[in-house]
């Protein structure tokens, strides 16, 4: 299930891009885009094309979102446990140490605490 919500998610993020590309540049800050050109009869006029396109935009984005929010709820969650697929197959920090510097409450050996070295960098003093 997940595989087939992440292939419709990545098929909207290029929907996305080419409706975006697609769009008259309203701008000309740099001297393109904007005014002019362009003969009449064609199937769509430039009004009715610049509104299907934002539409189409606007709905795509939204069904982007909806994706994304589906992948999280697939994946997990905060609510599924502590699963990292990087630090789970990360070495446990050795001293009972956290990242922070804090100690986990945990006893550490004897031997560990004899020593006088510390567990994280220190920052220089000079």
């Amino acid at each position: 299930m997940q595989q087939i919500v992440l292939v419709i998610h990545l098929l909207l993020a290029l929907g996305i891009v080419g409706a975006v590309l697609l769009q008259r540049s309203e701008g000309g800050g740099l001297g393109i885009g904007g005014g002019g050109g362009g003969g009449g009869g064609g199937l769509m006029d430039t009004r009715s094309t610049a509104n299907f396109l934002t539409r189409a935009t606007a709905v795509l984005a939204g069904l982007f979102f909806v994706t994304s929010i589906g992948l999280a709820i697939l994946a997990g969650g905060p609510s599924g446990g502590n699963r990292s697929l990087v630090l789970d197959g990360a070495a446990p920090i050795s001293g009972g140490a956290t990242m922070g510097g804090e100690h986990s409450g945990a006893a550490a050996p004897a031997e560990e605490e004899a020593t006088d070295a510390p567990l994280l960098p220190t920052v220089p003093t000079n």
